[in-house]
């Protein structure tokens, strides 16, 4: 994919809505696209972060203990949580079929947030919104 597609569709996710397109470029300019075969463990719970992956083609299984939680499809994302705390992985996620992400490391994304505050305020938004359906689902 090139570089003109890719800095769209980061554009096209809630998470970078609005960002700056010079940052933007940046960020695509750090990344890198990776391929993962089928039933590969692309993050495991518990680990730490590897980096920021958003979906260009494909599926993936996120599960927690013995859980599904979802399945993730283009133009979703998974982990930037760990990314932002340092901590281990809530969950670990699982190519089903090929699946093709674009990996933003945690010094790209750390510094893209300190440069631009509202991708920031946007992620501690979306990091609300996903409490609260966990929350729901909870009971």
């Amino acid at each position: 994919m090139d570089k003109t597609e890719l800095q769209s569709r980061l554009a096209g996710i809630d998470l970078f809505q609005g960002m700056p397109k010079r940052a933007l470029k940046q960020v695509v300019n750090a990344g890198r696209e990776t391929t993962h075969a089928d039933g590969h463990e692309v993050i495991t719970e518990g680990t730490g972060a590897v980096g920021f992956h958003l979906i260009i083609s494909g599926q993936a299984r996120v599960t927690s203990g013995e859980s599904v939680r979802r399945t993730l499809g283009v133009g979703d994302y998974f982990g930037e949580i760990s990314v932002i705390d340092g901590q281990p992985r809530s969950a670990s996620v699982e190519a089903v079929g090929e699946l093709r992400t674009f990996l933003i490391h945690p010094h790209v994304l750390k510094t893209v947030l300190d440069e631009n505050p509202e991708v920031a305020h946007r992620l501690l938004v979306m990091l609300c919104k996903r409490l609260r359906e966990a929350e729901l689902r909870a009971g």
